[in-house]
């Protein structure tokens, strides 16, 4: 919070006082105007992070130092405190891009919530700002390994939809890369500096999707003893990616269908209603079409994510890349350990193009940094590899050719899933949870229902 600048702009010289102390008071540095001609030349000549004006002040009024701030730095956020007969006057002014409003006698706890979200924004984009260029080079789409014409299709397809605003909605397996897809997209729009804010709902708790989602009160519920804003608020003016967007409950649905209808939502235990604007990116690994017939989800919500589907196939549907990303990793894991590693044996190279790869890309990159810590010579032989790719644990390459019912193959493929899941997080459930996109409840029941401990 220190060196944070905030100027505090009022003609009432008690409340400026009263203002500027309690700041000073918090840590931050506080300058004083008491007319917005003198806010502006203040501005002009020192370095200012947030101005907290008042609305109504003779000569510059705040509405016009905001504009004229704003033609200066328009990263600079301005907040406005207003009467209560002016409310409506001060919502229209959040058009001319005023961060937030604050309603007089200013509420302290309000006054923290509301600097604390417009810092946390600033301090997004200066970090996404500086991570940009670096994250283009990972996330751009011509770098996203692809040697297969199905992928080439998705690359092809998300480089179009990152030029629109439209809801893209991901669909494909865990681990198939859909996140590093939704950055790509994000990244390649007009809204690259902005804020980029995943969450994956699988690892939420039921009881606080809503309250992650949207944010709460305080007094919401017990321990929520400060409001919070949720990721909608956080990603305002940038995307929001919804990982595993089946898993949201109904109750929660309907919040978010009315965001993406009108962006306008309410906090968990709030009455005020906040407008955002946000371009959400959904994921999931789910059937949504069989869901709603479960009804499990809502339809009207389906055709809001379904503008723009882009199916991201597994890595057994296009195993022309899989040496391309072994390359690919090699390159990644052996400049992180310090290592010389230029081959792979042909034994190894075998096993690796032979295995079904139920984890997709995820797997494959925890196989090569597995085989690049554990090699000793400049090459990744067969013992470097986890000891199921030799089928040691007797599990199946199911192909595509099997002779078994369809129902059985999905069975195989999800059970072989998990134990490759668990292998990979040594026995953590709630690691190999996350990894599968399922939650610990789902992953125990699945256990249970295969036989594995």
């Amino acid at each position: 919070m220190n060196r944070v600048t905030i100027l505090v702009v009022d003609d009432e010289e008690s409340q400026l006082h009263t203002l500027s102390g309690y700041l000073s008071k918090q840590g931050y540095t506080v300058f004083e105007a008491d007319c917005g001609e003198k806010a502006f030349e203040l501005v002009e000549r020192e370095q200012v992070d947030l101005v907290l004006t008042d609305m109504r002040m003779p000569g510059l009024t705040g509405m016009e130092l905001l504009q004229k701030i704003h033609s200066l730095n328009p990263e600079i956020d301005v907040i406005l405190m207003t009467a209560f007969s002016q409310v409506d006057e001060a919502v229209a002014t959040m058009k001319l891009n005023a961060r937030d409003y604050l309603q007089k006698p200013i509420d302290l706890d309000q006054l923290d919530f509301i600097i604390e979200k417009a810092l946390e924004r600033r301090n997004l984009i200066s970090e996404n700002r500086e991570l940009r260029q670096a994250l283009q080079e990972k996330y751009d789409f011509k770098t996203i390994i692809s040697g297969s014409g199905a992928m080439d299709q998705v690359l092809n397809t998300a480089a179009r939809a990152a030029q629109s605003k439209a809801t893209v909605l991901l669909r494909g397996e865990s681990g198939t890369g859909k996140e590093v897809i939704a950055r790509a997209i994000h990244l390649a729009g007009e809204r690259g500096a902005m804020s980029f804010i995943p969450v994956n709902v699988a690892a939420v708790a039921d009881t606080l999707i809503e309250s992650e989602l949207f944010g709460y009160e305080k007094g919401a519920f017990t321990g929520a003893e400060r409001q919070k804003p949720g990721c909608f608020e956080l990603a305002d003016g940038g995307t929001l990616f919804i990982d595993e967007v089946g898993d949201i409950p109904l109750a929660s649905q309907v919040k978010m269908l009315r965001v993406l209808q009108d962006h306008s939502f309410q906090r968990v235990g709030g009455e005020k209603t906040l407008q955002v604007d946000v371009r959400v990116i959904a994921a999931t690994n789910q059937d949504l079409e069989k869901l709603i017939k479960e009804n499990r989800f809502r339809e009207d919500l389906y055709y809001r994510l379904n503008v723009i589907c882009i199916r991201i196939p597994p890595l057994r549907e296009r195993r022309s890349d899989i040496s391309l990303l072994i390359d690919h990793f090699i390159q990644k894991f052996s400049k992180e350990e310090n290592k010389r590693i230029n081959a792979v044996s042909k034994e190894a190279m075998d096993l690796l193009m032979k295995y079904h790869y139920p984890g997709n890309v995820r797997e494959l990159e925890n196989i090569i940094q597995r085989a690049v810590v554990l090699t000793r010579t400049e090459t990744i032989s067969k013992v470097d590899l986890p000891p199921f790719l030799n089928n040691q644990e007797g599990e199946t390459n199911l192909s595509p050719t099997s002779d078994l019912p369809l129902l059985q193959q999905v069975a195989r493929l999800e059970k072989s899933a998990i134990q490759a899941a668990l292998r990979q997080a040594d026995g953590n459930q709630s690691a190999a949870a996350r990894s599968l996109g399922l939650t610990e409840r789902n992953l125990r029941y699945k256990m249970k229902k295969y036989g594995l401990k």
